[in-house]
């Protein structure tokens, strides 16, 4: 990673790779045009992988009637892709700087807009599973890339603005896709409605290659695979680092079983909405884009410490509402996780980069690593506690889940900060 100031060199290639060392030019300022190329072009990349991702959630209660398979074999079709993306976002960061930020940003969308598009034509589970794995793959690039590249780029005024606004298109593509494809399947079938999602991708990426300035403050340097699992140790001799990492397995794995199951529950009495019905209810996730935002800057000015806990304390509010029998209690529970979810990922995330005295792209991996880790591994643990308990097990699986988030949020409450000392932008996850 970078030092203060960079250092002095030759501008880079137009397609972004980072072969030649880095141009000595400005970083990107507030208001300027390439300030608002790269927040449009990251704001699509986020969106598209968000939305791409998680656009399968809905269709958990679909796939399991048509393919014939339980509640938590369905929900293998999001929980290959997450975990597959977290196995991959270390590799994707490694790749990176040898390649290039825009490069990997931009090929990793469409080979994954392209592998969105085969999943139309499956014919079968296991060739649906397969299509849905390699996807999360493809994905690992963007999530990898994409905060690094803001935080080596913008200058520090800008950071702020451009990382809550990445943080949004997560919200929003999150939303969109689930909303989009549950609406769609629910008129024109389930493959229609991922072709279409799959041709906006496609779209996106191409705009995003128009529009993303080249790095100019990317690393030098080719980092070998002994230097780069060096920097990977690093990160764990840190005494906040790994319970940022366990923070984030446990409040995405919660939030994600919850959104995983609420579709089989609304379905059935006494609620027994319909597809589309219960695809409106993604809407919520409008809140996070403001949550992100609002609670990173409430952050910034009373120390994370002090709101993070408050964060994992208003998910479990939520949950206790959620549990209520009525169809207005589930909804209303689910804006109320979604806003501490979102309020927590936002802390935590750029703690991550605040902590991280080197090695930040790696540190920042690692934090996805988890965070995609813990929606594939409790996402899918839900589904099998419904199968034997319903609601009820899958209440207990996230309950537990935010109890051990809000013990390790007592315990970063505590953690000594790290000694003053002059460093670049924060580069959060």
């Amino acid at each position: 990673m970078p030092a203060s100031a960079p250092p002095p060199a030759a501008p880079p290639d137009p397609g972004g790779a980072a072969k030649d060392p880095p141009s000595p030019g400005p970083r990107i300022g507030r208001g300027s045009r390439a300030f608002w190329r790269a927040n449009v072009a990251l704001f699509l990349a986020a969106f598209s992988v968000f939305a791409l991702l998680y656009s399968v959630q809905p269709l958990l209660p679909v796939f399991a009637a048509e393919f014939r398979v339980d509640a938590g074999t369905s929900s293998l079709s999001l929980s290959l892709s997450t975990a597959m993306l977290a196995v991959c976002l270390l590799l994707a960061s490694w790749l990176a700087d040898r390649w290039g930020r825009k490069t990997v940003i931009v090929v990793s969308l469409l080979v994954a807009a392209a592998l969105g598009l085969l999943v139309v034509a499956a014919p079968d589970w296991p060739s649906h599973l397969v299509l849905r794995t390699l996807l999360g793959i493809a994905l690992a690039g963007v999530p990898a890339v994409a905060m690094v590249y803001l935080a080596e780029e913008m200058e520090p005024e800008a950071f702020g603005f451009s990382m809550g606004l990445y943080i949004g298109g997560n919200a929003i593509g999150g939303m969109s896709g689930r909303l989009l494809v549950g609406l769609l399947a629910d008129v024109a079938g389930w493959r229609v409605a991922l072709l279409a999602l799959g041709l906006v991708v496609l779209a996106s990426a191409g705009l995003i290659w128009w529009l993303l300035p080249a790095p100019r403050h990317s690393p030098s340097r080719q980092v070998d695979a002994a230097a780069f699992l060096g920097a990977i140790r690093r990160q764990f001799r840190d005494r906040g680092l790994p319970w940022l990492f366990a923070e984030a397995f446990l409040v995405m794995g919660g939030f994600v079983a919850l959104y995983n199951y609420t579709g089989f529950r609304l379905l059935e009495p006494p609620h027994e909405l319909s597809q589309a019905a219960i695809s409106l209810i993604f809407l919520v996730y409008l809140i996070g884009t403001g949550a992100s935002t609002w609670i990173g800057a409430l952050a910034q000015r009373l120390g994370r410490r002090r709101v993070l806990w408050l964060m994992i304390v208003i998910m479990a509010v939520g949950l206790a509402i959620n549990c209520l029998p009525s169809t207005a209690a589930v909804i209303g529970g689910m804006v109320v996780v979604t806003f501490g979810f979102f309020g927590a990922h936002s802390i935590a995330s750029s703690w991550v980069g605040r902590r991280a005295r080197d090695g930040k792209a790696q540190a920042t991996a690692l934090y996805l690593f988890f965070y995609y880790l813990g929606s594939s591994t409790i996402g899918t643990l839900g589904g099998y506690a419904w199968n034997h308990w319903a609601w009820t097990g899958v209440a207990l699986v996230i309950g537990a889940t935010i109890l051990a988030a809000l013990l390790i949020s007592i315990r970063l409450f505590f953690l000594p900060p790290l000694p003053v000392k002059e460093e670049p932008p924060p580069a959060p996850a």
